[in-house]
């Protein structure tokens, strides 16, 4: 997934800060929550891009939570985060509802 060149991979908005202790507990299949995260979060990307966002300022991260389940965590910044919004709020005035 890129926005408009490579410059988003240093953007700092991986470094979203958890509530885990980073530990891995053995046995836990922290891979397979992983890529189900990634596919959701692939997936989100694209939609964003679709309509114009540029992953530099907001995009879908890939992780797990201490169990190993997958989890998609919305990085960005707050003007992109804002501009997130009113879309989703437009839609949902709209269509009546959410999906």
């Amino acid at each position: 997934m890129t926005g408009s060149g490579e410059s988003w991979l240093g953007d700092g908005l991986d470094d979203v800060a958890e509530n885990d202790c980073g530990l891995w507990v053995p046995g836990v299949d922290y891979v397979q929550g992983w890529r189900a995260a990634r596919a959701a979060a692939d997936r989100l990307n694209r939609a964003l891009l679709g309509v114009g966002f540029e992953l530099s300022l907001v995009r879908a991260v890939a992780s797990t939570d201490g169990d190993g389940r997958g989890v998609v965590r919305l990085a960005g910044r707050p003007e992109a985060a804002e501009l997130l919004a009113g879309l989703l709020e437009v839609l949902a005035n709209g269509s009546g509802g959410a999906a």
